[in-house]
């Protein structure tokens, strides 16, 4: 006779998914959402979705207008040095900055948290930041997803995404006519943001230097520490001269830096001429392009260089922007102008001695 014996039953606990520990996270988190609130959303976590009333919200014809993002490789800093407050701010940022520059304003915010084996505190310290990203940009937190996947990943691994969804009234969706001549100013970044992060990180291992050691570009802050302070949330600061039509377009820089960014909201036909020589390359900018010996294109296409968000404005609007924005907080200057096109869709230009290279350099695109 064959072995009758049964085996033994398992649970989905025992293949790695806690659920009674999910649902307790979801208890846990409940009050971050509920502190998000605002017009137009009644944040409760736990239903099947989040519901939005733009009505409620104000908007008389909304057109909606939807991003998704996530804060790649800057979750390896926060996973190995255990700081996870800030990366949520991140995720937020990247998605509702998007909004802004489609003229849109965040309403709702909706996250995906996936890991190995659900940790309690250090979710909750996630979602602390994307609530606090979310009040920052004025959004609600209305839900979201936490997959816990043994196998996918490694213990104490995670991911992040996020998605956020906006609304701009019809008539503000006409963007004003850029000319010959506007302005193009730059609102401050905060570091690196987001992006860049996978060079970032061979720039630190092959200098020696250790997420808790000494930041060398960055007094009394640890290099993890450094490298995580959060992206810069730019949406209260740009919404009122967005819809009185001062703003003419905005670009988010990402991916791809100033050179490839800015061109992307100018019409056929013009051009964007930067002038670094009008700001200083923060000095986390400096340490990375002597680490990787990065030419000046390879700069400005991988990092911010100092530069979160670009902005034209008409030259007699200038003034008015810069004080507006300076007022909550963000630094504004004047970083180049729109021109009629030649061969190049933005021209980048550098005098000799500045930003650490010896002679002049000029990068087209």
């Amino acid at each position: 006779m064959g072995d009758t014996t049964k085996p033994a039953p398992l649970t989905y606990a025992d293949a790695g998914v806690d659920i009674d520990a999910g649902n307790a996270f979801v208890r846990a988190i409940a009050p971050l959402a509920k502190a998000t609130q605002r017009p137009g959303a009644n944040v409760s976590l736990g239903g099947f979705g989040g519901l939005f009333d733009p009505k409620a919200a104000g908007f008389e014809d909304p057109i909606l207008v939807a991003a998704t993002d996530g804060v790649g490789t800057k979750l390896k800093i926060a996973i190995e040095s255990g700081l996870h407050s800030t990366v949520g701010i991140d995720l937020v940022a990247m998605c509702v900055n998007d909004l802004i520059v489609q003229r849109a304003q965040p309403l709702f915010f909706l996250d995906y948290f996936a890991t190995g084996r659900l940790e309690p505190e250090i979710a909750k310290a996630v979602v602390a930041g994307i609530a606090e990203g979310c009040r920052q940009a004025g959004c609600a937190l209305i839900g979201g997803e936490t997959a816990e996947m043994p196998g996918m990943y490694q213990d104490g691994d995670y991911d992040l995404a996020g998605f956020a969804v906006g609304a701009a009234e019809r008539v503000q969706l006409v963007t004003p006519d850029i000319k010959p001549g506007d302005v193009i100013l730059g609102l401050a970044s905060t570091g690196v943001h987001s992006n860049g992060f996978s060079l970032v990180r061979k720039v630190a291992e092959a200098g020696g230097h250790a997420l808790g050691g000494p930041a060398p570009f960055a007094s009394n802050q640890s290099l993890a520490e450094a490298l995580l302070t959060p992206t810069q949330i730019y949406v209260q600061s740009l919404l009122g001269s967005l819809q009185d039509g001062t703003a003419k377009a905005l670009a988010h820089i990402t991916g791809g830096g100033l050179t490839e960014n800015i061109p992307r909201v100018l019409p056929g036909g013009l051009s964007a001429h930067i002038e670094t020589g009008r700001w200083a390359l923060p000095s986390v900018f400096t340490w990375l392009k002597e680490g990787a010996a990065l030419p000046p294109d390879e700069l400005l296409k991988t990092f911010n260089c100092g530069i979160g968000m670009a902005v034209i404005v008409a030259e007699a609007d200038a003034d008015t922007f810069r004080q507006r924005v300076e007022s909550t907080g963000i630094k504004c200057i004047t970083i180049g102008h729109v021109a009629q096109r030649d061969s190049s869709a933005i021209t980048v230009t550098g005098p000799a001695g500045h930003w650490g290279y010896d002679d002049a350099w000029q990068v087209t695109d």
